[in-house]
């Protein structure tokens, strides 16, 4: 979150930055409330001062003045503990500040596609999309899908449970042993706050799968769990960065636009998805999410995947992150570039809500810690692009060399 100092001393950069996002945040509001927030608090302290004099003045608190002063700072703190609880409930509506290098934009048309890797593949056959491959294979099996959850969800078996398995594998032994991160493998389900201090709640509450009886929390992203690792501690200078990589699976009310991406499994409520996440000094940041970047592009690149880079436009980067870039993958068989990946800096925006401060220096005061998180990559779209890239002319797929081994196979047919 931001700062209510920041807000308070930069309200005209707010409010650009609002605008900018098309965000509707109660700016205003909050400005209001901390007005009389900070005037609420010197007439306690000036309450509080009448009625040490009162008591000093043999009258005390049993007399009219004393009770009627009593009343009074009761009143106060009264409103005091009001205006704190919704200035905490709307502090978590603000988004964070784009940063300078961010182009401004209105819609995701205005992204800035900076630059690609490899040549769209060129086949002597019409290539097929992915959901015909997958049931002729017989590696994707919608209607069994359906039958136990629903529109939105599908069965990969055989060949095809164990390519997703092998890229899943090939991404984590990838990020941890050239890449240096550590890999965690965190719970699935996480408690409020965990999901408040990454920025999804309350902001995203009806994208969310919830647990009612226990109040807990399924999550869309390994980002959520591996925000609060560190929830609430102060790290020593030295131990940062801190780069960890998690796989888990990722829950998601789509809301999707009837009759938009039906077919296949570009979208659904459950995937898988390995996640790179960075918690940094400050002055290091930029220099790390460029690193991130090229962590996740290296993916693409052993996989041989053609992809270009998007840098976001201030109305489409995402709630908590100052500047994102996202990866997209071309898919021959769909004829279209597919997300696998949103690289973000949050700056210290998540480290405040999570409480993640370090020591610049033994004596030093504690400072917000920055966090980076991007996909490395995302799941089910990496299976697309390997299904439609690799496919051959008899409905066969080759298996990309780098997941062979994990494979055991070198075509699925």
């Amino acid at each position: 979150m931001l700062d209510i100092k920041f807000i308070r001393e930069n309200a005209d950069t707010v409010r650009q930055a609002l605008a900018a996002r098309n965000d509707k945040a109660p700016l205003d509001e909050i400005l209001s409330l901390d007005t009389e927030r900070r005037q609420k608090i010197t007439e306690q302290e000036e309450l509080r001062r009448a009625k040490k004099e009162a008591a000093r003045t043999s009258r005390g608190e049993s007399s009219e003045g004393g009770r009627d002063l009593r009343d009074r700072v009761k009143a106060v703190e009264d409103r005091l503990r009001e205006i704190d609880a919704r200035l905490s409930e709307l502090l978590l509506q603000v988004p964070n500040i784009p940063q300078a290098s961010v182009p401004l934009g209105k819609t995701e048309d205005d992204n800035i596609v900076e630059r690609g890797w490899g040549k769209e593949k060129i086949f002597d056959f019409t290539p097929a999309p992915h959901w015909e491959l997958g049931e002729k294979l017989g590696i994707i099996d919608f209607e069994r899908g359906v039958k136990l959850s629903g529109t939105r969800f599908y069965i990969l078996k055989g060949m095809g449970a164990r390519l997703e398995r092998a890229v899943i594998t090939f991404m984590l032994d990838m990020h941890t042993r050239q890449n240096n991160y550590q890999e965690i493998y965190p719970p699935w389900m996480v408690k409020r706050d965990v999901m408040t201090a990454s920025g999804n709640l309350p902001k995203f509450a009806d994208n969310l799968y919830h647990d009612d009886t226990d109040d807990m929390w399924f999550v869309p992203t390994a980002e959520v769990p591996l925000t609060s690792l560190h929830a609430g501690e102060i790290l020593e200078a030295g131990s940062l960065p801190l780069r960890y990589a998690a796989y888990t699976a990722c829950f998601r009310r789509e809301k999707m636009s009837a009759g938009k991406d039906t077919r296949g499994i570009k979208r659904g409520h459950q995937f898988d998805k390995v996640e790179l996440y960075k918690l940094t000094l400050p002055s290091e940041s930029n220099r790390e999410h460029d690193m991130m970047l090229a962590d996740v592009e290296n993916v693409c690149q052993k996989l041989g995947l053609a992809y270009r880079i998007k840098l976001l436009c201030t109305a489409d980067i995402s709630f908590s992150s100052t500047k994102t870039y996202d990866v997209e993958v071309w898919a021959p068989g769909c004829k279209e570039w597919l997300e696998v990946s949103s690289c973000s800096n949050c700056g210290d925006f998540q480290a405040r809500r999570a409480g993640i401060r370090f020591r610049p220096s033994p004596d030093a005061k504690p400072e917000y810690v920055h966090t980076l998180n991007g996909s490395g990559l995302a799941l089910p779209r990496i299976m697309i692009a390997i299904m439609e890239n690799y496919q051959q002319a008899d409905g066969s797929i080759l298996v990309p060399e780098p997941l062979q081994d994990f494979m055991h196979a070198q075509i699925i047919k």
